[in-house]
Parts: C-alpha cells; structure tokens; sequence
C-alpha cells in the first residue's frame, strides 16, 4: 500500500514532515523523504499534473519533490503486488518507479546495479551505513563526514568473478556477472525484504511469521555484537562478556556521555597528542589508510604526525600492515595475538589506568549494566512490526 503522510516535526517549530510512503504490512519500505525532507504547515497535497509530473506541495503551492517526469505522457500511479511504486503511460510503459530510487530497503524482485546503496541513517547523529554493490563484493560501511570504513563483506567464490547487479529473489539474495549469469547468493527462503538498520547497521533479511504477527530477520549479516560498529559507543571497547567498557581518553572520563559521542564525532585535528598501545583490542572497521613495510614505532609516528589519524591498528605478520582510522569506533577485545597491535592517540600527560599492564586495567571496568543491556538488545530487537 502507499500512502501520504503528515508526521510531526522534531524541531517542534509547528510544521509536519509530509512524504509519500509506500508499507509492506505496517513496516515502512520507501519513502520520498528519506534524503530530502519536505516541511508543511497545515496542508500536504499529492499532485499528479497535467504535464505528467507528480509533485508533493505545501498550501503555498511550494513543491518539496517532484518525479520529474514532465513530458512523459505519464497518466496514472499504480503500486504493483512487489510494492514497486510506478507511474505509468497510456501504454503502459514505466516511466518512474520507486525500485530506481533505493532508500533503506530492497524489496522481493527489486534489483541494485553497480555503484548504487542503500543507506540508513540513525536519529539525531552526523554519520550513517550503507550497503554498497561494487564490482568485486557487496559491503556495509559507516560512514562519517568525509570518512568511510567497511565492517561486514561478501564475495562471490572462485577467481575473477565480477558483480554487475544484485537481486532478492524468492531464494536469498543473489550476485550476477556481466553476462547475467548468477555467481553467488546468501541463501534464505520466503524472503520478503532486505533492510539496513538504523541503529546497528546490521543488514537483514526479512520473512513474515504469522504466528507472531510481524516480520523477522531470519539472516543477519553481523551475527556477533561487538563485531558491529556501534557496538559501544566512541572509546568504548566490546569486551567478550558483550559489555562496553571505557578507554578513558575523552575529556570527562566517561564514554557514555553525550560529551562523548561529540568528542568521537568530532573532527577536530589531533596534532600535539601521543600514541598508547592497547593489548588484546582490535577494530572491526576496514579500509583504513595502509602503509605496508613498517614497524610498529613506524606506524606509531605516522599516526603522530598525522592531525587527522585517532587510532592505529599494526601487525607484524601482513607484510607489516599499518592501517590509520579517523575515528576510535568498532573496537572490541580479542584473544591477544603476537605481533598484532591496536594503538590510540591521547592527549601529552594523560596517562590511562593500569598503563602497563592488558587492557582489562586500561579500561575503566563496565560502563554499565544498562549500557550492556543495550548492545544484546540493539541486536536482539532486530525486528519490525
């Protein structure tokens, strides 16, 4: 079904966020506001003009989106059994459909080429996840400001395989070549929709059970909590009991503040600070920037020098791999490996808790039991209604 909605605006300034929505049961699947929203006072008004376009305006005749298919000879709006949203000529030829225009979504039958995302983006935060079609793989990154890091991936088996274009079909999600030939699934039956999370960014796949009355993820991409970016939030670290604790770098000592997330958030350059080595701790986040052939003090001064870099992650064994990060985010305790090392950037003349010894006297104990009961439940409540 689709829908206009009116729906109050959290700026409380009087005025309704007015969009075109379309619903798989009561779970909302596409919307024309997911990148650009559209204010309105008292009235929201769905138009499709005589010229063919079909506009969403406010009483003051301002138009906030449009389909842009003026000309067309587009007569009418239809929403197939898929939920594929199309406007449609006198032959009947699709002239705009919602499938072209990914939100967070992909629906049964709906196809995503190359170079194109789905993206989900959290309540009141700067940065937002993504699940990306490339050439070689399919990923979910974070995104922030100018930032980038992939935390989960899937690549079709066997060499010089190509992705041109993926699918949800009846049987999973499946990879194409160039050729349209299928090169790899994530195998799942009666799927209904895939969705990127807007709390976890975890990507699931989604079937109905009507003995519960509600949809359900019957795969997840990232089956472990602390294997997801936001896990804990900036300096914290995912320890093995699924509690967050805290590297005490920000600067009231407590990374479950709100002065936290902003500090973590914060892109101001870090220039006059020094590295502190944390044993036993990695980061599930990737593509960081690499320098390959160094040593560990090399990709400490690196780090150093760089205003911009905030963590380091070094191993010795991957050809002496220094990989940089612009954030502290994703970081979770690991079985301690020779020769592989996470490092953080400080302020001169902090010095953390327990400095020489392992990072459970680094970090300042649990955050929380209420913090804890929050990561298995951003997890657990992978549900919609």
């Amino acid at each position: 079904k689709a829908a206009l909605t009116m729906e109050s605006s959290d700026k409380d300034d009087g005025r309704y966020l007015c969009s075109l929505q379309v619903f798989l049961g009561d779970v909302r699947v596409w919307s024309s506001g997911h990148y650009t929203k559209m204010y309105a006072s008292n009235k929201c008004i769905i138009e499709l003009a005589k010229d063919g376009d079909l506009r969403l305006k406010s009483s003051n005749k301002h138009v906030g989106w449009r389909s842009g298919t003026s000309g067309q000879g587009v007569e009418r709006l239809e929403i197939q059994s898929t939920g594929n949203l199309v406007l449609l000529d006198a032959m009947n030829l699709i002239k705009w459909q919602s499938f072209n225009f990914p939100t967070d979504v992909m629906l049964s039958g709906q196809r995503l080429d190359v170079a194109t995302q789905l993206t989900s983006f959290p309540k009141d935060s700067n940065l937002f996840y993504s699940f990306e079609v490339l050439r070689d793989k399919i990923a979910l990154f974070l995104n922030l400001n100018k930032l980038k890091y992939s935390y989960w991936e899937y690549k079709p088996g066997g060499k010089n395989k190509t992705v041109n274009f993926v699918r949800l079909g009846p049987k999973g999600l499946d990879l194409f070549d160039d050729n349209s030939q299928r090169i790899g699934r994530i195998e799942q039956t009666l799927i209904r929709f895939l969705a990127v999370g807007n709390k976890t960014g975890n990507l699931g796949l989604y079937s109905y059970k009507p003995e519960k009355g509600k949809f359900e993820a019957t795969f997840q991409a990232v089956s472990n909590t602390c294997d997801l970016p936001v896990a804990c939030k900036p300096y914290g670290i995912c320890t093995f009991s699924k509690s967050c604790s805290c590297i005490k770098v920000v600067s009231n000592g407590d990374c479950n503040s709100k002065n936290s997330d902003e500090e973590g958030f914060s892109m101001k350059r870090l220039c006059d600070h020094v590295m502190v080595e944390l044993e036993g701790v990695d980061t599930v986040l990737r593509n960081g920037t690499q320098v390959r052939n160094v040593s560990k003090e090399g990709c400490e001064e690196l780090c150093k020098k760089d205003c911009e870099c905030r963590a380091a992650s070094y191993s010795v064994s991957d050809e002496g791999c220094c990989i940089m990060y612009g954030v502290v985010m994703g970081v979770k305790e690991i079985k301690r490996v020779s020769g592989l090392s996470y490092m953080v950037k400080i302020p001169k003349g902090v010095r953390l808790r327990g400095e020489k010894s392992n990072v459970r006297k680094w970090v300042v104990g649990l955050v929380g039991g209420i913090d804890a009961f929050v990561v298995l439940l951003l997890l657990s409540g992978f549900g919609f209604y």
